[in-house]
């Protein structure tokens, strides 16, 4: 919701998106998801720069290996930083911008496939709660989408929104709380 309030483009296009799929029926349910894809890029998007853990949890290397000519060691505890291969320029465009649209037609996921792009870890260490926890987010903030228009509080602007984070453990957060104020919209 931050990178939305931030990026008002994403959000009048994501909340265009749900209120058109949904509004024949008048409210929302999992039953259309499939067709809020600019939403699931929005998810993406912000998954790719804000990662739920930036360190992944440590490996260690079964077999002595050369990386990026470097020499790992067999045994070697390795961590690898989310965080900064989900900046790299090598693999994104503009990098440090919240671009959506990057997603939409893309195939990478966050299903482990794709190492440019592994928010939730890969392969078989991949997170067993990534399904849960996407669903956690896309029904709550499709509903948020449908029901209500944002403003930011005080005539506060979107560009002043700070989205400094904080470490806490293995986790990442926004340092400061968003306060956005939700107006019930009356084009629903």
């Amino acid at each position: 919701m931050a990178e939305m309030m931030k990026n008002t483009s994403a959000l009048e296009k994501a909340q265009e998106k749900v209120r058109r799929v949904f509004s024949e029926k008048g409210y929302v349910d999992e039953s259309n998801f499939d067709e809020l894809k600019y939403l699931r890029a929005v998810i993406k998007e912000t998954l790719r720069l804000h990662p739920p853990a930036p360190l992944l949890l440590p490996r260690v290397s079964r077999e002595k290996c050369k990386l990026d000519g470097y020499e790992i060691p067999q045994n070697t505890q390795v961590i690898v930083n989310a965080w900064t291969i989900g900046r790299d320029p090598r693999y994104w465009d503009d990098a440090e911008c919240f671009k959506a649209d990057r997603f939409l037609d893309s195939s990478i996921d966050f299903n482990g496939n794709n190492f440019e792009y592994i928010p939730f870890e890969a392969r078989r260490r991949m997170c067993p709660g990534m399904s849960f926890g996407v669903a956690n987010v896309e029904l709550p903030l499709a509903l948020f989408l449908y029901h209500f228009d944002w403003k930011l509080p005080n005539g506060m602007k979107h560009e002043e929104l700070d989205m400094s984070e904080v470490y806490f453990g293995v986790a990442v957060r926004r340092e400061l709380n968003m306060h956005a104020t939700p107006i019930v919209s009356k084009s629903v």
